[in-house]
């Protein structure tokens, strides 16, 4: 792509997602003791997913780095909400986030998960090899491979309308 070139981009519809869902959830096999969601992608798939498999004990995880001015792969990150120690120790975990870009933050969750003795698997509707910091990972299960920039539907057109608030009649 040229310099002067904005990525493609990808606007996708509820029934695109539940599509993606379909694509994904056959992939997985055995039963996972838990599902944490990466805040605030992973939240709707995460929900999809989870009662697609019946998944009953669900987490989230918040995950923060510095801005983008610092180095990518120097920038420690903070845990803004992780699941207490008890709820993760040796278990097998889905960890579901929308895409994975530069993988950073599935892989921190992973890393900190597997740190604790659990057995995470990562879950991404959207998987961008090329913009991957991580050439040697891969999501454990994804639906597609992209390069372009995704819109899912419950991101599209909230910024610039807000979202209206009803009040009872």
């Amino acid at each position: 792509m040229r310099r002067d070139e904005s990525p493609r981009q990808e606007v996708l519809s509820w029934t695109d997602v539940d599509a993606l869902i379909d694509q994904l959830v056959p992939q997985m096999t055995g039963v996972f003791d838990s599902l944490i969601m990466i805040t605030r992608g992973g939240i709707i798939p995460g929900g999809l997913i989870a009662e697609a498999l019946d998944i009953k004990q669900i987490l989230t995880a918040a995950v923060e780095f510095p801005s983008d001015t610092a180095p990518r792969l120097l920038a420690w990150p903070s845990f803004l909400q992780f699941p207490d120690d008890e709820l993760t120790r040796g278990r097998r975990i889905l960890v579901v986030d929308d895409v994975w870009t530069h993988g950073r933050h599935i892989m921190t969750v992973r890393g900190r998960l597997e740190a604790l003795g659990a057995r995470p698997e990562t879950a991404v509707l959207h998987y961008k090899p090329a913009k991957s910091l991580f050439p040697n990972h891969k999501p454990t299960y994804f639906a597609a491979v992209t390069d372009s920039f995704v819109v899912y539907p419950w991101e599209t057109d909230r910024r610039t309308r807000g979202i209206r608030m009803t009040l009872g009649h």
